[in-house]
């Protein structure tokens, strides 16, 4: 049984917009390039470094404890190094991330964003090199979501459930609800690429959060255990082999 690659996203910033993509390359030992190439650190230490370690999501601010991110529409233009940032199509801050000074700037408009909340500043860190990525998890990956689980989900909430609220790199249909769960150990071949799936995903508040409004609206976390009695929706994989995927891609064993 194939599935095939309807969505694709890639989230330059950790915490940030997801960004909608017609292809991506998936890269061994790495996941998506470009995907949380950058984060925001809590910056205890007032470093100045550019690029730091992988770290715990602890470390970072994250759309569960700080919802009103989502309502930021944040854009980056991998070419230009531009990161624009609007708040109901206004545009609050328009900074380039290869520029020290413009780096600043995007760090100091965070930390201010958030300043009731945060209790020391924000400072970005990453590159747009391909060569850093802060994912949740220490084992570099990807996440993959089923559509028709999801379009179940939306008929226990009684409303369409944005896949955005869970961050996936690919959104995929083709095969019943849930049944992406048996696949966990499984190679699959995804446009020149070669993953395995590892694991189910554990989800956060995250999922509680519109992406359009920043407000927890929906209490997806707790239908998930109401219904299902877990509190998963999604897979993990790893790249094994480097290749490109494009929307209209099978993914197939």
């Amino acid at each position: 049984m194939s599935s095939i690659i309807t969505e694709l996203f890639v989230h330059p910033v950790k915490g940030l917009t997801p960004q909608a993509a017609t292809q991506v390359k998936l890269q061994a030992g790495h996941g998506v390039i470009g995907d949380r190439a950058f984060a925001l650190v809590y910056d205890t230490s007032r470093s100045s470094d550019d690029v730091v370690p992988w770290m715990h999501k602890r470390h970072f601010a994250m759309q569960c404890d700080f919802p009103a991110l989502a309502a930021l529409d944040c854009h980056y233009d991998f070419q230009t190094t531009l990161l624009t940032i609007k708040h109901k199509e206004r545009e609050l801050l328009a900074a380039k991330t290869n520029d020290s000074q413009e780096r600043n700037l995007i760090s100091s408009f965070f930390t201010g964003y958030l300043a009731t909340d945060v209790k020391s500043p924000l400072r970005l860190v990453g590159e747009n090199d391909g060569k850093t990525r802060y994912p949740d998890r220490n084992t570099v990956h990807i996440s993959l979501i089923n559509q028709a689980t999801l379009d179940q989900l939306s008929n226990i909430v009684g409303e369409r459930v944005d896949v955005r609220r869970f961050r996936p790199n690919i959104v995929f249909a083709g095969i019943p609800a849930w049944t992406e769960f048996d696949w966990i150990g499984q190679h699959f071949q995804v446009g020149s690429a070669q993953i395995e799936i590892t694991a189910p995903i554990n989800r956060c508040l995250n999922i509680n959060v519109n992406p359009q409004t920043g407000k927890q609206d929906l209490p997806l976390l707790s239908l998930l255990k109401q219904h299902f009695e877990h509190q998963q929706i999604g897979v993990l994989a790893k790249v094994i082999a480097s290749g490109t995927v494009a929307i209209g891609d099978r993914l197939q064993q």
